[in-house]
C-alpha cells in the first residue's frame, strides 16, 4: 500500500470515529440536558378533587365517609413522592406546566405518569 493511500485510510477512518463519537455523546449527554418534562398539578389534583367530592357526597354510610377520607389521605400522601421520583425517572428537570412558557421539542408531559404514581395502590 502506498503512503498516500495509507494516509487516506487513516483520515477515512479518524472522522468515522470522531463523527460516532459525537453522534453518541449528543444522544447521552445533550439530549436528555435539555429535555424537560412538565406536568399539569392542577389538572390532577382537581380530578381527585372532584372524585373526593363525589365519593363524599354519594356516601350513605359512615364507612363510605371513612374510605373517602381515606382515599383523599392516601393521595396527599403519595403526591409529595410521586413528584420527587418524577425527575429520577425521567433523567430530566420537571416543571409545573403553568412555569413554561411554551412547548419545545424536547418538553415532555408528564403528567399522565404523575396521574399513575398517585393512583398506585
Amino acid at each position: 500500500m502506498s503512503p498516500r493511500t495509507l494516509l487516506i485510510a487513516n483520515a477515512l477512518v479518524s472522522l468515522a470515529v470522531a463523527a460516532m463519537v459525537q453522534w453518541v455523546y449528543d444522544r447521552q449527554v445533550i439530549r436528555p440536558g435539555r429535555t424537560v418534562g412538565v406536568v399539569d398539578l392542577a389538572e390532577v389534583y382537581r380530578a381527585k378533587e372532584d372524585e373526593f367530592t363525589r365519593r363524599l357526597t354519594a356516601a350513605r354510610t359512615e364507612e363510605e365517609r371513612q374510605a373517602a377520607l381515606l382515599m383523599a389521605r392516601h393521595f396527599s400522601q403519595r403526591l409529595p413522592l410521586a413528584l420527587e421520583a418524577l425527575p429520577i425517572e425521567c433523567g430530566c428537570l420537571v416543571l409545573l406546566r403553568t412555569s413554561v412558557a411554551g412547548p419545545t421539542p424536547d418538553t415532555v408531559d408528564l403528567t399522565a405518569r404523575l396521574r399513575q404514581k398517585v393512583e398506585a395502590p
